[in-house]
């Protein structure tokens, strides 16, 4: 398609389409086609300042908005987003790849924290100690913090963003949202369905961009806060950059998923679990399993399990009654398909090789197929980098005790499951295992809205997790009042400290 004819992805700013004028796009593809259908504009410093004010200038009318009408405004959003979901649905198969039930899922989630955000009357709602002293109270409240930034990446275009922007705007701030630029326009469609469902202009803007973007949302003097979601190193420097410009700063970094399978675990179910959490969203997230941590005694036959189920599944187009879909840019697919290879070089097992795989597509899609990777090392790159794609390794272990130390020795500490019927050895497993998620049989523990998801180590950045309680905390300031009304010709002088009498 030539660029002429190709539709263009413009910012989001003070309710309305904003064209851009820097001159700078990137191109956005189906990865199904393998084609270019879209563009999308790169944001200059004019147009970050532009967000930024449009943010600035509607944030005091927001932040005194009474909690009942921001309730009915997120009541509003939540129908017309139920309502509306296949649409949403649609636009992010046809820029990500992945199946459209799975994009429902997505959006499903999401919700949860679009419900979470319906209760922020309770969630905000301060303390008061009434009599600290003779006719002294002291109560504390909640307050706003002002614009903030959300860096969202391509995986979730719209469950990521919805992890944060309803929490930030039902606590009364302004958001800029910086979605990835692979696939841009579920963060418009979100916007535009906000703003009907009765969002004041300014209270939610998007603008695209690259690195320029990013680094000038944080080092923007009007951004208070930024949160992040993305590969560890990114992270890392989002963190350390945000935090030296003076801001408050989320960054969830990257993920190892283990999961631990013990010789008494119910095999069919475990290897049902390992091809959903392994191969969903073409394995594309940063809660996928991907490595089993297999015990011995069990390994060959929970292989031959995951074999005969990941043999049938269809790969194809997303739109199409298939399993899972491609990957979401074309580099992307083929860093992921090295990886077999360095499995063969390092003399590993290569089960499964998705790079034989036929999809029910156009050839030129970026598809790679379930892999299954039998002996792998530890040193290996295979098992140390987050591949980010449909590759599942197994590693062999003796024991639990061997399998829990493999876990922890990881740089990461995102997500895990163990599979067992031992409820001692499960229960054991939740107190020893150093990781943020832990999933019972449940292989992709992401916590549901009304508790927090975020890692340890290097998953995770900063002291506060994504959505929940700390959500809440993390969009909103603390401050504490100490009140006296005294009674009439009481008082007098006293230059000693404060006492509580």
């Amino acid at each position: 398609m030539s660029e002429s004819v190709t539709p263009i992805v413009q910012h989001w700013i003070n309710g309305e389409s904003s064209p851009s004028t820097s001159g700078r796009i990137a191109p956005v593809f189906d990865p199904a086609l393998g084609v270019q259908t879209t563009s999308v504009v790169l944001a200059n410093g004019a147009e970050i300042d532009a967000a930024v004010a449009a943010a600035r200038a509607a944030f005091p009318a927001w932040r005194d908005t009474s909690l009942a009408k921001r309730q009915q405004v997120f009541f509003a959003f939540r129908e017309l987003l139920n309502a509306r979901k296949g649409e949403l649905a649609e636009i992010i198969t046809a820029e990500h790849g992945k199946v459209v039930s799975d994009a429902l899922g997505e959006i499903a989630r999401g919700l949860e924290v679009v419900d979470l955000a319906t209760s922020l009357p309770q969630m905000l709602k301060g303390e008061f100690s009434e009599n600290v002293s003779t006719d002294v109270d002291v109560y504390s409240i909640r307050q706003p913090l002002g614009v903030v930034g959300i860096i969202s990446p391509f995986n979730f275009p719209a469950m990521v963003p919805l992890w944060f922007f309803p929490v930030a705007i039902a606590a009364g701030n302004t958001v800029v949202l910086k979605p990835s630029e692979k696939d841009p326009s579920a963060a418009n469609w979100l916007a535009a369905l906000f703003a009907e469902a009765g969002l004041p202009v300014g209270v939610f803007n998007v603008l695209h961009g690259d690195k320029v973007a990013v680094d000038g949302l944080i080092e923007h003097p009007d951004v208070k806060a930024i949160s992040f979601v993305g590969s560890t190193p990114i992270a890392r420097y989002i963190y350390e950059s945000s935090a030296r410009a003076g801001k408050r700063v989320q960054a969830l970094g990257g993920a190892k998923n283990h999961m631990l399978v013990l010789a008494d675990a119910d095999l069919d179910a475990t290897a049902d679990a390992a091809i959903n959490a392994g191969f969903g969203s073409a394995g594309e997230r940063c809660m996928a399993i991907s490595v089993i941590v297999a015990v011995d005694a069990i390994a060959d036959e929970l292989i031959e399990k995951i074999v005969s189920r990941a043999v049938p599944l269809t790969v194809g187009d997303g739109r199409r009654s298939c399993d899972m879909g491609p990957l979401v840019t074309r580099q992307h697919r083929d860093k992921v398909a090295s990886y077999i290879e360095i499995a063969e070089n390092d003399g590993a097992t290569v089960v499964l090789d998705g790079r034989t795989v036929q999809p029910d597509g156009a050839a030129e899609g970026f598809w790679l197929g379930p892999t299954l990777i039998d002996n792998v090392s530890t040193s290996s790159k295979v098992y140390i980098d987050e591949i980010f794609g449909p590759i599942l390794a197994v590693v062999r272990v003796k024991n639990y005790a061997e399998g829990v130390e493999l876990i922890n020795s990881s740089a990461y500490g995102n997500g895990t499951a163990i599979f067992t019927a031992d409820g001692r050895a499960a229960r054991r497993f939740q107190n020893e295992v150093e990781v943020g998620m832990v999933g019972i049989n449940v292989p992709i523990p992401v916590p549901v809205a009304y508790y927090s998801f975020g890692g340890w180590k290097d998953s995770l950045f900063g002291d506060s997790k994504a959505y929940g309680r700390h959500g809440f905390d993390f969009f909103t300031r603390e401050k504490a009042v100490t009140s006296r009304w005294p009674h009439a010709g009481s008082g007098g002088i006293d230059l000693g400290f404060p006492q509580t009498t």
